[in-house]
């Protein structure tokens, strides 16, 4: 337990001792939410499926709307260190007709409670591996936001936990569920386009200056210590809470995990590949003079030996085609055809010559109700933690390759990078005290 956690926020029992004292807790958590037997998933009437939301600033609060949206679900806890964000969350669970949820700012708390089936989160990348891991040693399974992880090292991690507890963790990589991108994956590997031999992802959205701050007293309702949690706490900062967080290593992933984990997601599934061998990446912050330290420009190439996928972003302009804004993308060239994904649907050409088309869908709604629906089964869902992790391991080496200047060649059976130490330092973090990782 953190031990600057406040007095009126003390834990029952910190999750080490409850888990110590607890032989059998992670199996009596299983049978207790009522989904543990197929007699009992087949009851929908028996009780509903009670989630805790984890940080509600912004997705957390549309996660939390659509989950609300779902009959046979229980909004119980809304979680979020800054007090001052979670209103409007709550308001998006009585608006669609459910009880008031309780406000709490440590998850650690809704862990605790046997009744909570599933924790959501949609914190900021550092706390995804370690909220994933304790909600699946308490018994909870889990949909965790994008990018899966804040390390490769935690992504493993979080796979092992979820085996072991044999917990449904889905990621929040919602084309998966998308009867649009299905079809674009089957088409791609249908052979209509030929051979295809690359793939190309970007993502052109404008984002500000940010500006230069120092550390400042944190908001009276803001617990900016937990807010850190297993991260470091150089001092609060307006431009770092909220959304700004993505910008800086130490809590997020820069716009190739932020955005890239989406579309290089879709690359990897439409080209059937695991993992590169070899990544370069470069580029720069070369629009502002603030304080983000990932790259406002930034380019990678994947070589997987036989094909290649390569991911661009700008943070300075927005791309134009076809007379509209292109944010996202990603494209499969094939030596017969192309194909053009959007941020949902698609379009097939042969040269300029359009063959085929598919219309946008309701991926996201889908991607929970995938979700919910494996939580009965036990089914592994459709983006699984294996395919979220493996999916957020090509930014995390473009991210790498990058800060270190360096060719990075990938060792997919160790999941370690060769013959650079530096880089290969990288592949994992270090945690403040209270916060460590757990080992699995």
């Amino acid at each position: 337990m953190n031990p600057a956690q406040k007095p009126n926020e003390k834990l029952p029992l910190s999750r080490r001792e409850f888990l110590e004292n607890s032989a059998n807790y992670a199996a009596l958590a299983y049978v207790g939410t009522g989904l543990a037997t197929s007699a009992k998933a087949a009851d929908e009437s028996a009780r509903p499926i009670r989630v805790a939301v984890m940080g509600v600033n912004s997705r957390g609060r549309q996660l939390t709307q659509r989950f609300a949206g779902f009959p046979q679900v229980e909004v119980k806890y809304i979680c979020d260190p800054d007090l001052s964000v979670v209103g409007r969350a709550v308001e998006a669970v009585t608006e669609k007709g459910g009880a008031e949820p309780k406000v709490i700012q440590d998850f650690r708390v809704a862990l605790d409670d046997s009744e909570v089936d599933a924790l959501v989160c949609a914190a900021p990348d550092h706390w995804h591996a370690l909220s994933t891991i304790l909600a699946c040693q308490a018994g909870k399974d889990v949909y965790v936001e994008k990018p899966a992880s804040h390390s490769i090292i935690e992504g493993r991690r979080m796979v092992e936990a979820a085996r072991k507890y044999d917990r449904v963790v889905q990621v929040g990589t919602q084309r998966r569920s998308g009867t649009d991108f299905e079809s674009a994956v089957k088409l791609v590997q249908s052979g209509r386009l030929g051979k295809v031999l690359f793939a190309r992802a970007w993502a052109n959205k404008r984002r500000p200056d940010i500006g230069k701050q120092q550390a400042t007293k944190p908001p009276a309702k803001l617990d900016f210590d937990l807010w850190c949690g297993p991260a470091p706490n150089h001092g609060y900062r307006e431009n770092l809470v909220h959304y700004h967080w993505h910008w800086r290593w130490d809590y997020g992933t820069g716009e190739c995990g932020n955005l890239g984990a989406h579309s290089l997601d879709v690359a990897r599934w439409g080209l059937g590949v695991e993992y590169p061998q070899r990544i370069v990446s470069g580029g720069g912050r070369y629009a502002y003079d603030d304080d983000k330290e990932t790259p406002d420009t930034q380019f990678a190439t994947f070589d997987f030996g036989d094909v290649a996928i390569q991911w661009e972003h700008r943070m300075w302009a927005n791309a134009q085609k076809e007379g509209a804004r292109r944010v996202w993308g990603v494209q499969f060239y094939g030596t017969e055809a192309t194909l053009d994904c959007f941020s949902s649907g698609w379009k097939l050409y042969h040269g300029d010559e359009l063959l085929d088309s598919y219309d946008k869908v309701d991926y996201q709604t889908a991607h929970i109700k995938n979700f919910l629906d494996c939580m009965v089964t036990r089914q592994k869902p459709n983006a699984d933690i294996e395919i979220g992790h493996r999916s957020a391991t090509l930014p995390h080496l473009a991210n790498i390759a990058y800060r270190t200047g360096s060719t990075i060649q990938f060792d997919a059976s160790t999941e370690t990078i060769l013959g650079n130490d530096r880089a290969n330092a990288l592949i994992g973090k270090s945690y403040r005290k209270g916060f460590e990782l757990p080992t699995v």
